[in-house]
């Protein structure tokens, strides 16, 4: 795969895009049963049937749709300490469908979404090329920090380290001081981005 070429589309798209607002990966009325998920995740010990009953508890509950569902269910499979490929991408195909069963305003949120789990699920098996073309799709579906990370990730796990420097330098152009500000966390936080740390500071 030809990463060059995806990187000129996701540099062409920073220019498109420039100043656009910041699009909110999680609506706020379901962030709050979603962060739960997340923060079951981070204990040291994961009880997977129950954490799995509770998503869907939360489902039938309203406090979180049918998307929103199976991607909780696709990040429990992903876990690096469970790692269900197979149920990953189960979920994943169904969280597609639900979004355009759905589809509506957040129609590309949540396409953008489903990028994004493929591309786990290809970063997790080693394809970094194939990992990349999902999150650039992510990226080019949804403008956020988290997206950016993945791809910046990808380059530099492909040992472009410059490509990603330059798209960094790129992004601090032209994107709004929040998505700018998120980014850089990530990359103080997330060890796949060390390389970029000395472009975080001010």
């Amino acid at each position: 795969m030809d990463y060059e070429a995806l990187l000129d589309r996701i540099l062409r798209r920073v220019d498109a895009d420039a100043y656009l607002p910041l699009a909110d990966v999680v609506d706020e009325d379901q962030r709050v049963a979603l962060d739960e998920v997340g923060l079951a995740l981070q204990q040291p010990r994961i009880d997977v049937d129950s954490l799995r009953a509770r998503v869907r508890h939360l489902h039938s509950q309203g406090a979180i749709d049918q998307v929103n569902l199976y991607s909780a269910l696709h990040v429990i499979a992903a876990h690096p300490r469970v790692a269900d490929l197979e149920e990953a991408a189960a979920m994943t195909a169904r969280q597609e469908m639900a979004a355009l069963r759905l589809g509506g305003p957040r129609l590309q949120g949540n396409l953008a979404s489903v990028e994004r789990h493929r591309g786990v699920i290809a970063w997790t098996q080693g394809n970094t090329d194939v990992a990349m073309d999902y999150f650039s799709r992510a990226f080019e579906r949804q403008r956020s920090a988290g997206n950016l990370a993945n791809v910046l990730a990808c380059l530099l796990r492909l040992g472009a380290e410059a490509d990603a420097q330059d798209l960094l330098r790129q992004v601090r152009g032209v994107f709004p001081t929040k998505l700018v500000a998120a980014l850089d966390d990530m990359i103080q936080r997330d060890p796949d981005l060390s390389l970029l740390r000395v472009e975080a500071s001010p």
